[in-house]
């Protein structure tokens, strides 16, 4: 049953069962304000749902007026026109060009889910149109981020006169140098942060460049390139292509399981016409329509309906694994293949890569949390860098981000060999990382690095390490310790093991998907007993806490074994604990079961 919240006297603190400092060193904040509480009402009222799931609603910036169309999330009223995006109708133009005229068009994407569902969706439509493009991922440690020359100059021997970058290419470099002295245009979709100075192309598609008024900066790549092949379809209908040629017109509609996985995996905002293409996305993944990731689903043992979680958690990492510390194009080419077998064969590989990258991963994080773990605990370092001699260069940016959520502050992981380190970051929220890096690359201190606020790539010379921890204390420390005072953990509403039913579970997925932008519910369950905690897996903790009234709930900690809140529920078996966690469902051999997915905890007698 859902119950009242209980607040300590500060208004300002609205500290939820009064805990002021949990075990993982938060103050529990209840997320909805005063004008907030009252939209929540509104919304139950007019639509005609539960407290709660109007709570949750109103708890993620949905307004009264606009709750009926969060509801039913559909492309058809949440998708905008192609042509909003500056140059977009020059990209659909210049790709339609290519195609009527049976022009060879190369693809090079970036090494991750993103650039893989962004390639593999936009080979899906070129192939689908009679046109087969030669396609590019680079290898993450021997050609790094973003088109090279080398690249170009093969794509041209093979007879290319069009090149599309997907996921990368925003930024000047010399590959495009290399495709105007070889005869090729260029045409860019992407959606990372646009600087002033773009390449000179033939278009340049990406919301994020500062003349685009289009408001779509929430996209991934994936989403980007969606839209790009509307308007190339669009423009290819215009033209009479499809009744000259007898080409049936493509589903597009069928390719919305990429642009789920692809928006999910990259971590973007989960908000307008994101969450219409996760949502819609979803329907399509569960149709198994696509043989690669049918394939993929199985060898992840995925149970139940597909999720973001599952999305996230599941087939995003094994994707990601081929481009870590295998064959970056392995995910491209599992995701365009209609061969059960050879699907089944690549995820097989894939599934192997990505236990090989969780060891490398867990034996990297070892050896930096050692490196960094008094530093950090005695508050003498308010930004982690952490580094290492012959440390996997695909696995720093997992290491950096378990750094950041295990100490709270903005961390780095740097993968040395030789002189030279390639390092990645991980923030937390209020704290600019990419500015960061970009300004000392310009002032020399980087050999090169670029990222947005919650993440960065780098490279720098080994006698310049110094300079740069330096130099990030001094430009992030303030901003890094402000961020941590202000950490809290905003909680959806209280409730007890009963008042968690599958049927609670199945409307508050009415409001989601949940994901980056869009935070999965988190529930307080107020001196709730541990009747039962233990270890289980890969650093996991296992329990069961029952409410007053004896009804008993299963959850789980990840990763918690060795953290405050693993030893918390381990100490605290036989007692009772605050605790706080997200609800869902879990399916197993055909039944749904209620799981609590635990996340903080905190003493009932200290708050």
């Amino acid at each position: 049953m859902l119950q009242p919240m209980g607040f300590s006297d500060d208004p300002e603190s609205r500290a939820v069962l009064g805990v002021t400092r949990s075990v993982g060193g938060r103050v529990w904040r209840e997320r909805l304000d005063a004008p907030a509480a009252l939209a929540a009402e509104t919304i139950a009222q007019r639509q005609g749902l539960p407290d709660i799931i109007a709570r949750v609603i109103a708890g993620r910036g949905v307004t009264p007026d606009a709750a009926e169309g969060f509801l039913e999330p559909r492309l058809k009223t949440l998708m905008c026109d192609p042509s909003v995006l500056t140059d977009m109708d020059a990209a659909a133009a210049r790709i339609a060009d290519a195609v009527m005229a049976g022009e060879r068009i190369a693809v090079f994407a970036d090494y991750d889910v993103d650039g893989a569902t962004s390639s593999a969706l936009l080979a899906r439509f070129l192939r689908s149109l009679g046109t087969d493009p030669l396609i590019r991922i680079p290898d993450r440690i021997a050609e790094g981020y973003g088109p090279n020359p080398e690249a170009v100059s093969e794509f041209a021997d093979a007879g290319a006169k069009l090149l599309v970058t997907v996921d990368c290419g925003t930024s000047p470099c010399a590959a495009f140098e290399e495709a105007a002295k070889r005869g090729l245009d260029v045409v860019v979709l992407d959606h990372h942060q646009a600087g002033l100075d773009l390449p000179e192309v033939a278009a340049l598609v990406n919301p994020n460049r500062q003349d685009d008024l289009s408001g779509e900066g929430h996209l991934a790549a994936v989403g980007v390139t969606f839209l790009a092949v509307v308007a190339i379809n669009r423009e290819l209908r215009r033209r009479g292509f499809y009744a000259r040629t007898g080409t049936p017109e493509p589903d597009l509609i069928s390719w919305l399981d990429l642009v789920a996985l692809g928006t999910v995996a990259d971590v973007v905002p989960l908000k307008g016409l994101n969450r219409a293409f996760v949502v819609q996305g979803l329907d399509i993944l569960r149709r198994r329509g696509n043989v690669g990731l049918a394939a993929l689903a199985d060898i992840a043992r995925l149970s139940g309906p597909p999720s973001p979680y599952h999305l996230g958690f599941l087939l995003g990492p094994r994707i990601n694994a081929g481009g870590r510390i295998g064959d970056a194009e392995m995910g491209m080419r599992l995701l365009t293949s209609d061969d059960a077998a050879e699907a089944a064969d690549i995820a097989r590989q894939l599934d192997t890569l990505n236990a090989e990258r969780q060891a490398l991963e867990a034996e990297t994080l070892t050896a930096a949390d050692a490196q960094v773990a008094v530093v950090a605990s005695g508050g003498n370092r308010q930004v982690i860098v952490a580094h290492g001699e012959g440390w996997h260069a695909g696995v720093v940016g997992l290491v950096a981000s378990r750094l950041k959520e295990r100490y709270r502050r903005p961390a780095f992981a740097i993968a040395f060999s030789g002189d030279t380190g390639t390092g990645s970051g991980r923030s937390v929220s209020g704290v600019d990382l990419g500015a960061a890096v970009r300004k000392a690359a310009a002032e020399g201190i980087l050999v090169k690095g670029g990222g947005h606020a919650m993440a960065a790539g780098l490279t720098l010379s080994k006698n310049r390490l110094e300079d740069f921890e330096a130099f990030l204390e001094e430009a992030l420390g303030e901003a890094a310790m402000a961020a941590r005072a202000n950490d809290a953990l905003s909680i959806d509403g209280a409730l007890t093991a009963g008042g968690a039913t599958t049927e609670l579970c199945e409307m508050l997925e009415k409001a989601g998907p949940f994901g980056a932008g869009h935070p999965q519910p988190v529930f307080a369950f107020p001196a709730h007993r541990v009747t039962y905690a233990e270890p289980v897996g890969n650093g996991h903790v296992r329990c069961t806490i029952a409410g007053s009234g004896g009804v008993s709930l299963k959850g789980i900690a990840f990763r918690a074994a060795e953290e405050p809140l693993g030893q918390a529920l381990l100490g605290a078996r036989g007692g009772s604990l605050h605790l706080a966690g997200s609800i869902g469902l879990d399916h197993w051999r055909g039944q749904k079961k209620v799981q609590l997915r635990l996340i903080d905890a905190a003493d009932p007698l200290k708050g």
